[in-house]
């Protein structure tokens, strides 16, 4: 018998629950990082009928209905059938990852998703790229709109597949009708997260390019994933930032972190950055310097706008960043062992600091008698 009360039936029946008339969301990228997380979030919430994951492993999500396959994989088609929206975090941002096959895997990628999503008939994709692809300039507004001209180039890690990522967001509603692409930007991002900014603070002192303007803001991995959530679920869609309110300027990074600064002129830091990246004795290219120069903190109007808000503060995620990176010591984006550490310290620092070829010398020398 059925209950005559019809909210008791609807509680009843699964066909009417919140989550049975929720969306089926597939996840790429969902055994790590940000792709576990929001897999683990979305398979919680009763907002949420089914996740797909999809990854080359299989992730620790029991909840939710594993697919292994590279995303580069048509056959991803097949796997997307039956989704409603697809987030898509496969990415290879990885500061020691070769740059080539980095691209090839993040652009090849992104294109395979969207063409597969549009095949089987999904309806929104959200990307996740970065506010770097703004660009770090002097002249840069505090915080940028959304809709601010992306003028960010491809001499940063990551950045230039980042922005082909975007053009293709632009690209995939034209070419594909019918299908709605949201691209969310997170800032600074930090929480079990390794790049290029996050090691700039695993440096013995923070280095400042004389006559620059920097101002970070920071976005803690919990709250790019509610932002996720937010345009899973179509309560904002677009092109949305986000980040913690407001940002810290680095007078005030400084008295927090309690680590003091190394100021240098623009010519002597760059020169230096990009020597010791052509010689492969960092990662990091010249470029990345420019987002520890000047700002490109985002203001995050349209996820606010739709009542999303912020759980972290700027003071709080820079502290569980120092938290995090304690005990490392990272010299010009390079980040050192203990033997490393021993044997090149007072070196590598000087070549951070000067760069010159008689020190990079010593250090390779160094490195060779490890």
């Amino acid at each position: 018998m059925s209950s005559p009360d019809p909210q008791v039936r609807a509680a009843r029946n699964p066909s009417t629950s919140p989550a049975a008339r929720g969306p089926v969301v597939a996840v790429t990228g969902a055994a790590s990082g940000i792709g576990a997380l929001l897999t683990e979030r979305l398979a919680a919430s009763d907002a949420i009928k089914q996740v797909l994951a999809i990854d080359e492993r299989r992730g620790e999500c029991a909840s939710a209905t594993w697919h292994i396959l590279d995303v580069r994989d048509p056959a991803i088609a097949e796997k997307l059938r039956g989704a409603d929206v697809v987030v898509h975090l496969a990415l290879d941002l990885d500061l020691e990852s070769d740059p080539a096959a980095r691209t090839a895997y993040n652009v090849r990628g992104t294109q395979t998703v969207l063409t597969a999503a549009a095949a089987a008939g999904v309806h929104r994709v959200v990307l996740c790229t970065s506010a770097m692809v703004y660009g770090a300039l002097p002249e840069n507004e505090l915080p940028l709109s959304e809709d601010a001209e992306l003028r960010a180039t491809a001499e940063a890690t990551g950045v230039g597949d980042l922005l082909e990522i975007e053009r293709l967001a632009r690209r995939a509603p034209r070419a594909h009708p019918g299908l709605n692409v949201t691209v969310v930007r997170p800032a600074v991002l930090v929480g079990g997260t390794d790049t290029a900014l996050t090691r700039y603070f695993e440096s013995p002192r923070l280095l400042v390019v004389a006559g620059s303007r920097p101002a970070w803001q920071f976005c803690h991995v919990e709250d790019l994933c509610s932002a996720l959530e937010y345009a899973v679920l179509e309560k904002v869609d677009g092109e949305l930032a986000v980040g913690c309110d407001g940002w810290l300027e680095q007078e005030e990074v400084e008295e927090l972190s309690g680590i003091r600064r190394m100021e240098l002129p623009s010519t002597v830091a760059l020169g230096a950055a990009a020597r010791l990246h052509r010689i492969g004795l960092t990662p990091s290219p010249a470029g990345d310097l420019a987002y520890t120069m000047y700002p490109w903190v985002v203001s995050g109007s349209r996820l606010h706008d739709a009542g999303w808000r912020p759980r972290w503060t700027n003071e709080e995620v820079l502290a569980e960043l120092l938290e995090e990176v304690a005990g490392r010591r990272t010299v010009a984006g390079r980040r050192l062992g203990r033997k490393d550490a021993t044997a090149a310290g007072a070196a590598g620092a000087t070549v951070a600091l000067l760069g010159t070829a008689a020190v990079v010398r010593r250090v390779r020398k160094a490195r060779r008698r490890i």
